[in-house]
């Protein structure tokens, strides 16, 4: 019963930084890669304002607005500086690793025994239930509102929001800013549930985050009443517990990076549907040989 309620608390915490990636990726049309460095630096923030007695709740909001600047850096990189959005968040995510050294001073900070979201009297799942549910919750009212559809608009069609007399660079830096704003909370949050912040806990995000978007997608698309948000966070959960059963199987943890591209490769070809595992038959008639698929037959 542990390891279920442990799967479904992680689920919820990535469920965050997934939503972010989800803008970026479906949204956008962004491959930003710069979500490995944000991620890090809200677990970064986070470590140096607890450790400092801030309240760990406004230590959430400060790693968000620090995560959101990640992001209007990758913007003004790709739009003022002509740089290619993939190479844009390359560069971010390398200056942040040493940006977040900087912050920390060391590559790790424990923080056991210090005060944090999880250190008041309220059952862990519940915690990151609110969480998770209040940031789905806002982030499907900002994607109904104008704003919202214009944002989708720039993924989709960028001459129509200039046509509507809109700048559609001010619109993409938006996005970025908001996708790791979210990453960046989703890392100040796991560093406050694992009890330590660590510069390189950010690798491989977007790989995950990307992981959790396709799984979702893939089981709930042909359900109508559930939105694109919580395909998303499904998706984290069913990637968590993927994960966990990994390791139940005996799998050491330094085959997780492995595993986890395994997961996006099967879900990649199944929502692409090109994945045919179907048995071929092949039959033979006067010497001439024949490939026919099963279904024929």
């Amino acid at each position: 019963m542990s390891i279920l309620i442990g799967i479904f608390e992680q689920g919820l915490i990535f469920s965050i930084a997934a939503l972010g990636v989800y803008i970026t990726y479906k949204i956008l049309d962004f491959p930003d890669l710069s979500v490995d460095g944000t991620f890090a630096l809200g677990a970064s923030i986070t470590a140096v304002c607890i450790v400092n007695k801030i309240n760990p709740f406004l230590t959430c909001l400060i790693s968000f607005l620090f995560g959101s600047i990640g992001g209007l850096l990758t913007g003004i990189l790709h739009i003022k500086f002509k740089i290619n959005n993939l190479l844009s968040g390359i560069l971010v995510m390398m200056a942040l690793y040493s940006i977040n050294l900087r912050i920390m001073t060391k590559p790790n900070i424990p923080l056991m025994g210090q005060k944090n979201i999880f250190s008041y009297n309220i059952n862990s799942l519940l915690i990151t239930f609110v969480f998770m549910f209040a940031i789905k919750f806002m982030l499907d009212i900002f994607l109904k509102t104008k704003l919202g559809y214009v944002l989708k608009a720039a993924g989709d069609n960028e001459q129509l929001v200039t046509s509507l007399g809109l700048n559609k660079n001010i619109i993409k830096i938006l996005g970025l800013m908001l996708s790791n704003g979210l990453v960046s909370l989703s890392g100040s949050i796991t560093s406050q549930y694992q009890g330590f912040s660590d510069v390189g806990m950010g690798s491989g995000i977007v790989v995950m985050g990307l992981a959790a978007v396709i799984i979702g997608e893939s089981i709930f698309k042909n359900i109508k009443f559930i939105d694109l948000t919580t395909m998303v966070v499904m998706g984290s959960i069913f990637y968590k517990a993927s994960i966990t059963f990994a390791l139940l199987l005996g799998l050491s943890p330094t085959d997780l990076k492995l595993v986890t591209t395994l997961i996006v490769i099967v879900a990649l070809s199944l929502n692409n549907k090109t994945l045919n595992l179907k048995p071929i038959k092949i039959c033979c008639f006067g010497g001439a040989r024949f490939v026919k698929d099963s279904r024929t037959l």
